[in-house]
């Protein structure tokens, strides 16, 4: 059995996203291959804690889908 190694990243977006745009970019994270987990704690709704497999997505391509709809974000906690 092999090991898949999980890692988090925190994505920071700038915008104030509304509720529907929050849940499509939630939507659209956990679409992507390699991510396991998307979180978002209400408290923070400007964080994303992405949970993802090193070796089947990179960090940057998970911004990548967070600034596709040109929106502004960084990645922190890497």
């Amino acid at each position: 059995m092999t090991d898949i190694q999980l890692i988090d990243v925190t994505v920071h977006v700038d915008e104030t996203l509304d509720a529907d745009a929050h849940q499509q970019l939630e939507a659209d994270l956990r679409d992507q291959p390699g991510v396991v987990s998307v979180r978002a704690p209400g408290n923070t709704p400007h964080l994303f804690i992405v949970t993802y497999n090193p070796d089947a997505i990179q960090p940057q391509a998970i911004l990548r889908t967070v600034t596709h709809g040109h929106r502004h974000a960084e990645l922190i906690g890497m």
